[in-house]
């Protein structure tokens, strides 16, 4: 990335707080030209809840010194309860959340520097919030740019996919368990850091409870899920994701349903933003950003809308890989979604094969009971390519599943949009899930998944009131997969491979599960985008990736990255082992040094359902001087037929001395997942 030194506007950095009706003072940041106090400019809020002084403090000073310096006035603020920001946080996207976000860009706009317009922006928690205030439509909202988060909080978030409990939800718990234990700056937040501190360990719970305590979709995923009421949007969304990241599907529904203005961008990326982006290729993201905000911000006739409303990265094939530096590809444009240029294809099945349209191959049941260990291979829900964790060869998953393949392919073949397995089958238990692995077969044998996708079979005809299976009894069901943008190259085959687990990236269902499918009524739809199609890109081309210059660190102890795999072949036992550690990093403006380091551990014996355990740790510290504390958190997940038992902890260390303990134990009833 290519830093900027100078930029159109000089741009002058304040920290202070933002003052609430209740009293609650917000901690923010805020970068504006230095002429805007004559000169009034729109003002672009990013809200969210990791710590705007040191955590994302690197980020925040590429990306929002760049965009004032553009003539905007950047505020990045801590959510109530987090960094230097007075209050507690219990939950995500709560309702005081939403009505804190309206009050900042109230706020915002009445400043004596602000034109009055604002827009919000934001990757993950932050695009989420945005997205859901503009549901909300505060009267200065004037436009949002979402990356990297859903529509929809149950059916394709963190928590479930499909209906299925995903693993990410007992490591994206542990997370925030760790980081609602941090303190604020007494720097900054002054003598009565102590007393908040505290209140904030108080009233630290693991968020997970509450999350297993929803296994259906109710009211409580209802909640900021913008796809109940996509009309509820009144402002123009630029909306982008990464095929790499668990957030691509809403990109697409995005485009699809809502009724304003509208552009998405979908690009090889992981959970990054596109200028920073990996696999590459990176984009001159914050270009875009600018010309964005230009446009609905300042009325600049500027081409922001000109173009396709979808732009997406059609990847090439690719071995096999944990990490990639580059996807090789090319961007295709469409100019709606769903797109006249593809086409739904239904390919019949056959006897472990996949037959062409309007075929009608012989086949007999197939039948699969897959062990535990298919899924360890299959990386992330939501790869954050550090370290690597993208899917590896899928030939040993494949060893326990149903697999059906094309023939050699004859010519290339290009799918844009998201396949759908249709199954007709049967299972001997009133639970079962099944997974669906689409993957990219080279001549020697090596499988890149491509896309793949999870149903919670109790959940066939919804997700609001699953009912429990009959043994037994065959039922047509659809499965929808991930959307992707992928070729096929010629000589190389496509698989779809079937499993009844994918621990851990998914939690296993209460029992063994034997599955048999009816091949002759089943079919896989892939949504084929012929290769003389236009592409339709947009010119001109995306600009190399550039940025305001980095805020100065030092490494003062270097980070370990893992991604274990183990097995035993004397007592069975196996695990996959995860350590995310950063190491000790100091601020150097601020002088304060950051220890960051998680460990996580999926664990299992044999074939024992009952034997999975999941345990995530984490260590967070600062130190300036005399001045040193530390929290450490602990989760286990571990789950019997008919509860999952949940142990948690929490220690607060100042110096030395521990000052704060806390332990946990619930059980939670499982409930048809």
């Amino acid at each position: 990335m290519r830093t900027v030194e100078v930029l159109p506007h000089p741009v002058k950095e304040e920290s202070g707080w933002i003052p609430l009706a209740d009293g609650t003072r917000l901690a923010a940041r805020i970068w504006r030209p230095v002429d805007s106090d004559n000169e009034p400019v729109p003002a672009v809020l990013e809200f969210i809840p990791y710590r705007q002084r040191d955590l994302t403090a690197r980020r925040d000073s590429v990306n929002h010194p760049y965009l004032a310096g553009h003539g905007y006035a950047c505020a990045r603020v801590d959510l109530r309860g987090s960094g230097d920001s007075a209050g507690l946080l219990t939950d995500e996207y709560l309702e005081q959340e939403l009505q804190d976000a309206a009050e900042i860009l109230g706020w915002l706009a009445e400043q004596p520097w602000c034109s009055g317009r604002t827009g919000m922006m934001g990757i993950s928690w932050g695009g989420f919030n945005a997205l859901q205030v503009a549901a909300r439509r505060p009267p200065s909202l004037a436009a949002i740019a979402v990356l990297s988060c859903s529509d929809d909080r149950y059916a394709d978030d963190v928590h479930y996919m499909g209906g299925c409990l995903l693993s990410d939800n007992l490591s994206w718990a542990s997370t925030m368990f760790a980081y609602t234990s941090c303190p604020p700056d007494p720097a900054t937040f002054g003598e009565g850091w102590r007393r908040q501190w505290f209140e904030r360990l108080t009233a630290c719970e693991p968020w997970l409870v509450e999350w297993l305590r929803h296994q259906h979709r109710d009211d409580y995923w209802r909640h900021g899920s913008v796809c109940e009421d996509y009309s509820s949007v009144g402002c123009p969304v630029l909306a982008v994701s990464g095929w790499a990241d668990g957030y691509s599907n809403a990109v697409f529904r995005l485009m699809q349903h809502l009724d304003v203005p509208r552009r998405g961008l979908i690009g090889p990326w992981s959970h990054k933003y596109p200028h920073l982006g990996q696999p590459g290729p990176a984009i001159g993201f914050l270009q875009e950003l600018v010309r964005w905000w230009d446009h609905w911000l300042k009325d600049a006739d500027n081409g922001a809308m000109d173009g396709p409303m979808l732009r997406v990265w059609m990847q090439e094939s690719m071995p096999p890989s944990t990490a990639y530096d580059e996807r090789p590809g090319r961007w295709v444009g469409e100019p709606s979604w769903p797109s006249p240029h593809v086409d739904r294809v239904s390919f019949p099945l056959g006897q472990n094969l996949i037959a062409r349209p309007g075929e009608e191959p012989s086949s007999r049941p197939l039948s699969v009971e897959s062990p535990l260990s298919v899924g360890q291979f299959a990386g992330k829900w939501c790869s954050y390519n550090a370290p690597p964790d993208l899917p590896y060869d899928q030939r040993e998953e494949d060893g326990g599943s149903l697999v059906f393949d094309t023939a050699p392919l004859t010519e290339r073949c290009e799918i844009l949009g998201g396949p759908v397995a249709e199954l007709d089958l049967e299972v001997d238990r009133p639970t079962a899930m099944v997974a669906v692995r689409l993957s990219d077969v080279a001549p020697e044998g090596r499988a890149t998944r491509v896309t793949y996708g999870l149903l919670n079979l109790t959940h066939r005809d919804g997700h609001g009131e699953p009912s429990p299976l009959q043994p037994g009894r065959r039922y047509r069901v659809r499965v929808q997969l991930n959307g992707v943008a992928q070729a096929f190259p010629p000589g190389h085959q496509i698989r779809m491979s079937l499993s009844t687990s994918y621990w851990p990236l998914a939690w296993p269902p209460p029992e063994p599960v034997r599955m048999t499918v009816h091949p002759e009524n089943s079919a896989l739809q892939l949504p084929i985008r012929p290769v003389d199609e236009p592409d339709e890109v947009s010119t001109p081309a995306f600009a190399e990736p550039e940025g305001a210059p980095v805020s100065a660190t030092t490494q003062l102890r270097p980070g370990e990255q893992c991604w274990n795999v183990s097995r035993d072949l004397v007592g069975y036992d196996s695990a996959l082992e995860v350590i995310k550690d950063l190491g000790v990093v100091r601020f150097d403006d601020i002088d304060l040094a950051v220890t960051r380091r998680a460990y996580e551990r999926y664990s299992w014996t044999a074939d024992q359902l009952d034997s999975v355990r999941g345990e995530i740790e984490w260590t967070m510290a600062f130190e300036r001087g005399d001045w040193s504390v530390r929290t450490t958190t602990r989760t286990v997940l571990t789950s019997d037929r008919t509860e999952f038992h949940l142990h948690a902890e929490l220690d607060a260390y100042e110096g030395d001395q521990r000052v704060f303990s806390r332990n946990w134990q619930q059980t939670i009833p499982r409930d048809l997942v």
